[in-house]
């Protein structure tokens, strides 16, 4: 059995992504990081992205003392040479990329009325177009090898509305048409794109932009009394990239302890 804690038993040695080479964006802290240790975990060789040199490769260490394959790339997405040569890694080191998880994205806050074209560029760049590139960089070996899965992370604030966020939550709605429409487009060579909208997770980072009393209200809108965490996300993400959801694409994940129910 496994508990909520990282590792593996000495009974269940079975592993769900055993050697997948999955390339994950926004790996240094957070979700993408809780994504890239549980790949790691489950036999995947993780390719890392993310702006933050330090962290993404400390990230990168432990899943190299834990016995795993790990590669930490620093960059800009916003700069699709950045993507391109992550990609061009992983096929020169194994020959194909199997999984692409589109974890990078910014959520300052901000009043609709306060906000400058400027911010709300950025916010589009960081989370949406930033997918673009990812994507186009991925697609080609994908459709050559005649399969893939790719994953968005999107937000349960696009099934909400949330105020001080509009800039956020529209990039957020963005990536589930993105999601929808690309799906149908590349289902035909076996690739499978599905979106996660993850709830309130308790991550370092929340503390930046959300109050304790604001988590408390969060909170006790959720079906389940207790803080999700990124391995909340990363089980569900590792579900999408393995064989387990081969019967799935073009579809949103609602996880957020039953916050929002929707059909």
């Amino acid at each position: 059995m496994r508990g909520r804690g990282h590792g593996r038993s000495v009974i269940n040695t079975l592993m769900l992504l055993n050697n997948k080479v999955a390339i994950i964006t926004g790996a240094a802290a957070g979700i993408g990081e809780g994504i890239a240790l549980l790949f790691a975990d489950e036999g995947a060789k993780v390719f890392l992205v993310d702006r933050n040199s330090e962290q993404n490769e400390a990230v990168a260490e432990r899943i190299r003392a834990r016995h795993g394959f790990a590669r930490a790339f620093a960059g800009d997405l916003r700069k699709p040479e950045i993507i391109a040569g992550v990609v061009k890694d992983a096929v020169e080191q194994f020959g194909r990329v199997d999984v692409l998880i589109n974890n990078a994205g910014i959520y300052p806050r901000r009043r609709f009325l306060e906000m400058t074209e400027g911010e709300w560029d950025e916010m589009q760049d960081m989370n949406l177009k930033t997918m673009f590139h990812t994507i186009k960089a991925t697609l080609p070996y994908m459709v050559a090898q005649r399969f893939g899965k790719i994953v968005n992370i999107s937000s349960v604030t696009f099934h909400l509305g949330m105020q001080n966020l509009t800039h956020y939550v529209a990039s957020k709605g963005a990536v589930i048409g993105l999601t929808r429409s690309l799906a149908r487009e590349v289902g035909e060579q076996n690739v499978y794109v599905n979106c996660i909208t993850p709830g309130a997770i308790e991550v370092e980072a929340e503390k930046r932009v959300v109050t304790p009393e604001q988590v408390q209200e969060m909170l006790a809108q959720q079906s389940l009394k207790r803080r999700l965490a990124p391995l909340d996300i990363a089980r569900v993400c590792a579900f999408l990239a393995s064989e387990l959801s081969d019967g799935m694409t073009g579809q949103v994940l609602n996880v957020d302890g039953g916050w929002v129910m929707y059909g």
